[in-house]
């Protein structure tokens, strides 16, 4: 008799990909681009969110996901500026999955916008491998990590649409290569855009703005 072997984690794998193509068709029906922002502890996500919702609310009707091991924290400053927010706490978990998305977005009001945002747990590790239903995925990379940091975590800078390299201001006082880092990120990944900001002084962020707008436009013309 032969033995059979059961490949977990590919079975897994499979059936996320089922209910993220299933999320996908639920937001195009209602033309919502949706953008999975990752990046590892204290990069910025959170910032780039408020930074971005404060300068496009009054021009579309955005959404956010957020994903966190546990607390509420960001979720609550989201939820100052005004924007419809689903907290996900992943009790452990390292990262979201595509029946975490779709829980969330059972309560969101999906004919009443036009952009969602979901911020991932913060981890290097796994979260590109597991698709949610987005549409765009982002990367950030900020200065004080260091910028070997996509010679380290090769899958998560290659598996992106957009890398934003966050804290610039802080330059100064770092040592940071900034084009042996664009360097590597382009060597993982040759269609990558790279837009170096900074949410603190807002510095880059019109050109982050700009691509996303062109994005939401994309998206509604489909």
């Amino acid at each position: 008799m032969s033995v059979k072997i059961i490949t977990v984690g590919e079975d897994i794998l499979t059936a996320n990909e089922e209910k993220a193509r299933a999320n996908q068709n639920r937001l195009d029906k209602h033309g919502i681009l949706t953008i999975n922002i990752m990046s590892s502890p204290g990069a910025g996500k959170t910032s780039l969110l408020l930074g971005t919702i404060s300068r496009m609310k009054d021009k579309c009707r955005i959404a956010v996901i957020e994903g966190d091991v546990a607390s509420s924290v960001d979720a609550e400053k989201i939820n100052e500026q005004g924007v419809a927010v689903v907290q996900i706490n992943t009790a452990g978990g390292c990262h979201l999955d595509a029946n975490m998305v779709e829980s969330a977005l059972n309560n969101l009001s999906l004919e009443n916008t036009d952009l969602l945002f979901i911020e991932n747990v913060g981890n290097l590790i796994c979260p590109n491998a597991f698709l949610l239903g987005e549409h765009k995925r982002v990367m950030i990379s900020s200065m004080p990590e260091g910028d070997d940091k996509p010679l380290k975590y090769p899958a998560m800078f290659a598996d992106t649409d957009v890398v934003l390299l966050n804290k610039i201001d802080l330059k100064p006082h770092l040592d940071f290569n900034v084009d042996g880092f664009k360097k590597s990120v382009i060597g993982l990944n040759p269609d990558v855009i790279i837009f170096s900001i900074s949410c603190k002084t807002g510095e880059g962020l019109e050109a982050w703005l700009s691509w996303l707008e062109s994005a939401i436009k994309d998206r509604k013309d489909r």
